[in-house]
């Protein structure tokens, strides 16, 4: 498996935090005592399809998942934290925290959420809602307190295990995977006899999955909505709006997917097309308003792609931000759902 890496290091001291707050954006605020002491800061995440493991090496800073946030990017995951600090502040339902080193806590983005630690290396699983539906009760009653006990403690070298071994990682170990997390969580968590077996993944993951690829296959169709997608999915559109709730809604998803299919026309160098061309077989009629929101998605402006396209430099490349820099953790959150 390979990760997705975002790092600070390399770059000018009075730029890495706005780097940093950047790579989180709509996810988390992030403040730091000494906004010009620099920021140097790494983080990698993995993908098992379903589910995400991410281990963030940072300074000291207090992170936030405000209700402005929490509404702007309605992600709603799980996340299970483990770091080598103390971890104090603020969790769903004010709640207060207060976890010591080496202790897993649970935290859900779908709520509030205030955290402060000192300068530490910690790893995190994204745990997406639809993904593990069996452990959402266990998981809402430990929300915001320390697992430490003898269980939590075993979570918590499995979670370290996983992070341990995972350039040995194969797409043909994800389904086992992602079985072995939730059968850990349900052992550790809330243990019973009822909880040593599980049974085949959700059904949601498949509906979701089934609705990507018809939104895919349909791109350039006028007609793609909740109509079209709810006929060809077999599904109602309360069904449908639940299922894509987590991406910000039907329309949302749809303008994302669209807009990840320009990115890659543009930076195709044997596709001849204009941006306006690109942009209206889109479904995009406006050149202003596809810019606009180009720009927003991406950081790039279409004629910064295109024109590194041109140049024979992909345009990540071209502007020093890692591979897959069109991503941010808000997207890389989305693709975790999407499994």
């Amino acid at each position: 498996m390979t990760p997705v890496i975002f790092t600070t290091v390399g770059l000018p001291k009075a730029k890495q935090l706005d780097a940093w707050r950047g790579w989180f954006d709509a996810v988390f605020d992030v403040e730091v005592d000494d906004p010009q002491a620099g920021f140097s800061a790494t983080s990698e995440i993995w993908n098992f399809g379903g589910f995400g493991l991410s281990r963030v090496q940072a300074p000291k800073l207090r992170a936030s998942r405000t209700a402005d946030l929490v509404r702007r990017n309605p992600i709603d995951h799980w996340n299970i934290t483990i770091g080598h600090k103390r971890t104090f502040g603020e969790a769903g339902r004010q709640r207060s925290i207060d976890v010591p080193a080496d202790t897993p806590f649970v935290a859900s983005l779908g709520r509030e959420l205030v955290s402060f630690r000192e300068a530490d290396d910690r790893l995190q699983l994204y745990l997406p809602r639809d993904t593990f539906p069996e452990v959402t009760a266990i998981l809402e009653g430990a929300e915001g307190r320390p697992l430490s006990d003898a269980m939590g403690k075993l979570l918590a070298e499995f979670i370290v295990l996983l992070a341990r071994n995972v350039s040995s990682f194969s797409e043909a170990d994800l389904p086992g995977l992602q079985t072995a997390v939730r059968g850990m969580l349900l052992a550790c968590i809330a243990p019973s006899s009822d909880h040593n077996s599980l049974g085949a993944a959700p059904v949601a993951v498949t509906r979701k999955e089934i609705v990507r690829r018809i939104v895919d296959r349909n791109l350039q169709s006028n007609a793609l909505g909740p109509d079209l997608l709810c006929r060809e999915a077999g599904m109602s559109r309360s069904q449908l709006y639940r299922l894509l709730e987590s991406e910000g809604g039907v329309r949302n998803y749809i303008q994302r997917r669209r807009l990840k299919q320009s990115f890659a026309e543009l930076s195709n160098g044997a596709n001849f097309g204009s941006i306006a061309a690109i942009a209206e077989g889109l479904g995009f009629p406006d050149p202003s308003s596809f810019s606009r929101s180009f720009k927003k998605e991406f950081g790039l402006t279409p004629k910064d792609v295109m024109h590194a396209t041109l140049s024979g430099i992909p345009a990540n490349a071209a502007y020093g931000t890692p591979p897959d820099a069109e991503l941010n953790l808000r997207d890389l959150l989305a693709q975790i759902a999407r499994g």
